[in-house]
C-alpha cells in the first residue's frame, strides 16, 4: 500500500483507480495470460482468499483482511480449498496406541 492508502493509485496520487479501470486492468491481465474463464474483481478476490486458506492462513485472519463481519461468509471460501480439507487428520485416527497393544506391552 502507498503512502496516500491506495493500493491502486489514479494517475492523481490522491485518489484510487475507478471500478472501471480496475475491470479493464484485470480483462487485459487475463488475455495476456491467455485465461478464457471469465474474470472480475470478485475473480480476484475469491482467489487471494483461497490461496490464503491453502496457505494454512487462520479463517478469522481471512474474515478480517475481506472485511467480513460474519464468519459464515468467510467459510464459503473453505468449499473451494478441498485439498487443504483432504489433508485434515482426525483426532480419533491420531490416537497413541491402540488397547490391545498396552496390554501386551505390559505382560
Amino acid at each position: 500500500m502507498l503512502d496516500n492508502g491506495w493500493l491502486f493509485p489514479a494517475l492523481i496520487r490522491f485518489q484510487s483507480l475507478g471500478t472501471r479501470q480496475l475491470n479493464r486492468a484485470i480483462h487485459d491481465a487475463a488475455a495476456l495470460a491467455q485465461i478464457d474463464k471469465r474474470v472480475s474483481m470478485h475473480t480476484l478476490r475469491h482467489s487471494f482468499a483461497t490461496h490464503l486458506l491453502e496457505q494454512k492462513v487462520d479463517i478469522r485472519v481471512i474474515q478480517v483482511l475481506l472485511g467480513h463481519q460474519r464468519l459464515d461468509t468467510t467459510a464459503h471460501y473453505v468449499q473451494v480449498a478441498t485439498d487443504l480439507l483432504r489433508e485434515v487428520i482426525s483426532p480419533l485416527e491420531t490416537t497413541r496406541t491402540p488397547v490391545h497393544q498396552q496390554s501386551e506391552q505390559a505382560a
